[in-house]
């Protein structure tokens, strides 16, 4: 994917369609978007998921994942196209989410984008995937007021920027470990809960009490992320050089959520043994409201760190003078319910409009992909036919 030249406020022209298709991991997705009187409209939205093919393992198969994609593109793409009461010939441009991904995943899609737009004589435009999920919040809607906070949360990715368009995004901070929801996936594989992990936590924290058990917060510092200087704006003066004693002990506006998921590992199977220790009490029996209280409790702790870092990075660009006017937010945890309501308390406590997606695309679609395209395809840029996927995001940083 190209870089960016433009800050996103460039248009297409009215009635620009785009073809959009997503296999960055184990969703077959295709999507036709319209750019109808200023706004990105979504025409259609297939997904085909492959949740019961990888339910037996308790986890996406990268090899099982890519022949899946190979045997469902092409109806994918053409079931996109029906719903939109498209023919191929009124397509504008084809783009497929090409970073970051399972690389046989992305491969599928990406031949299949580039095949698409060879045969119609339209350009091909590459699509970051994490940037994409900001954009599902910009679909069937009205552009929100910049700059802006962009909050990527999802099974791979938890990271934050500043954005000032939707092409034009800085790195603020991001995970150290895992992601939100690879957290939430993991959570629940400890107690028992199955696959897709996250939902059915999220279903059975709603019956729980969240203050039943105290799960750690982390404090990252530029040392302890072992990143050198913090990315918060407060200290980026630092940005390009080894940090000095102070930056290296300001918070960063960087997440980890491992202690939490050895906390609960801890406490569903009891803390180990250590030498010439007295042993350690056993755990409590995981009876179906214990199950439920460590699911609320382990939600309510993890969406706490994440409303943490949003107020201090808004603290941060306000006291530059530069206070986001929006909050954005994207990724397969944006459809968790504890996050939407407090991600909203939060924007509505520092003046910020939120924009959450909708349902349909929280999750990895191909809705967002076209819908991002539109803001390239505006500022005239789009890739040729040697363009390569990538396992790895490169948006936000400089």
């Amino acid at each position: 994917m190209s870089a960016a030249h433009d800050d996103g406020h460039g248009r297409p022209p009215e009635g620009t369609t785009i073809l959009g298709i997503e296999t960055s991991c184990d969703e077959t997705a295709a999507s036709v978007v319209r750019w109808s009187s200023g706004i990105p409209r979504v025409l259609s939205n297939v997904v085909g998921s492959q949740h019961e093919l990888h339910r037996r393992f308790g986890g996406v198969v990268p090899e099982l994942a890519s022949r899946a994609h190979l045997e469902r593109i092409v109806p994918t793409v053409r079931a996109a196209l029906a719903d939109a009461g498209m023919r191929t010939s009124d397509v504008h441009a084809v783009a497929v989410g090409n970073r970051p991904g399972l690389i046989g995943s992305l491969l599928v899609g990406n031949a299949a984008a580039k095949a698409y737009a060879w045969s119609l004589g339209v350009p091909v435009i590459g699509i970051d995937h994490v940037a994409a999920h900001l954009a599902a919040g910009l679909l069937d809607a009205d552009e929100p007021s910049w700059p802006a906070l962009g909050l990527v949360v999802s099974g791979g990715h938890t990271h934050l920027f500043r954005m000032d368009g939707p092409l034009a995004m800085q790195l603020m901070g991001r995970t150290i470990d895992d992601a939100i929801g690879e957290a939430f996936d993991k959570a629940a594989t400890v107690l028992g809960l199955g696959y897709p992990g996250g939902p059915r936590l999220d279903a059975r924290s709603s019956e729980g009490n969240p203050s039943a058990v105290r799960f750690p917060m982390p404090r990252l510092t530029a040392r302890s992320a072992r990143r050198g200087p913090a990315p918060d704006p407060a200290v980026a003066s630092h940005a390009h050089g080894a940090p000095d004693d102070a930056s290296a002990h300001a918070r960063t506006l960087d997440f980890s959520f491992s202690g939490m998921k050895t906390a609960l590992l801890y406490a569903v199977r009891g803390v180990p043994v250590a030498p010439n220790r007295a042993p350690p009490p056993p755990p409590e029996p995981l009876t179906d409201r214990r199950v439920d209280d460590l699911c609320a409790s382990f939600q309510a702790a993890a969406v706490a760190q994440v409303i943490d870092v949003l107020g201090r990075a808004h603290d941060a660009l306000a006291a530059g003078g530069d206070a986001p006017r929006t909050l954005l937010v994207g990724g397969g945890v944006s459809a968790n319910r504890h996050l939407r309501a407090e991600v909203a308390r939060l924007a509505d406590a520092r003046g910020m409009s939120v924009r959450l997606p909708e349902m349909p695309y929280c999750l990895d679609n191909a809705a967002m992909i076209a819908g991002l395209a539109h803001w390239r395809f505006a500022a005239g840029e789009h890739d040729d036919l040697r363009m390569a996927p990538s396992a790895r995001s490169t948006v936000g940083h400089a």
